[in-house]
């Protein structure tokens, strides 16, 4: 017997029904330097620790704002919105030509009452942002995918890169009608790639790492 989509539902209020063509699953936020600077490795050298720096470069908002499924063809889709932080120690990391890589993780679990949940999906959204000088752009790729996207400004980049529409993330016969699974998302920024000479002055940040809360709902079926 196929699956249906019921109306999706905003924490707060009811959200609107979309057409019948696309309709929403449940959508319920229950749980919500690089030479960054040579001033950075100053400090470094002064003896503050590299936990330090890493903090104050990932400084900010990083969480999943919003998330929700919808079934389109068959295809388990997921749609969210994501705050990545912005600070001056993230702008010139990538103007040093630093690679930031952007993950987006999402896992679907299977309740079950007298044991663990069953993990049925486990899957990692990979983006990576750099600059490149001769352009003056700010370059996302999909390292999935291959696909590129530039943009005149760090932060345009930033507001693509919490952006996710339509990503596939399994298909419905996975699914068994009648069972409760719960959707989890959650973003990390980390340092991606260096340039040989990056790679010998910034050793001591191969942990330059963050990651947000979980943001997880239950989905029906």
């Amino acid at each position: 017997m196929p699956l249906t989509c019921p109306t999706a539902f905003a924490p707060e209020r009811a959200a609107a029904v979309t057409p019948a063509r696309r309709r929403p699953w449940l959508v319920a936020g229950t749980f919500r330097a690089p030479l960054a600077a040579l001033a950075a490795c100053g400090t470094v050298l002064l003896g503050v620790s590299s936990s330090s720096v890493r903090a104050d470069a990932l400084d900010g908002v990083l969480e999943v704002r919003s998330a929700y499924v919808e079934v389109e063809r068959g295809v388990v889709q997921l749609h969210a919105r994501i705050a990545f932080p912005l600070t001056q120690a993230i702008r010139d990391a990538l103007r040093d030509g630093v690679t930031l890589a952007f993950d987006i993780d999402t896992r679907v679990a299977r309740d079950r009452r007298f044991w663990f949940d069953a993990t049925i999906v486990d899957v990692t959204l990979h983006r990576e942002l750099a600059y490149h000088t001769v352009s003056d752009r700010y370059v996302v790729h999909d390292v999935r995918s291959g696909d590129q996207e530039s943009f005149a400004t760090l932060d345009e980049a930033l507001d693509y890169l919490g952006m996710v529409d339509g990503w596939p993330i399994m298909v419905e016969p996975q699914l068994i009608e009648g069972e409760r699974y719960r959707i989890s998302v959650r973003a990390e920024i980390r340092r991606g790639k260096l340039s040989s000479s990056l790679r010998a002055l910034l050793f001591w940040t191969n942990d330059w790492h963050r990651v947000s809360e979980w943001y997880s709902w239950s989905l029906p079926t």
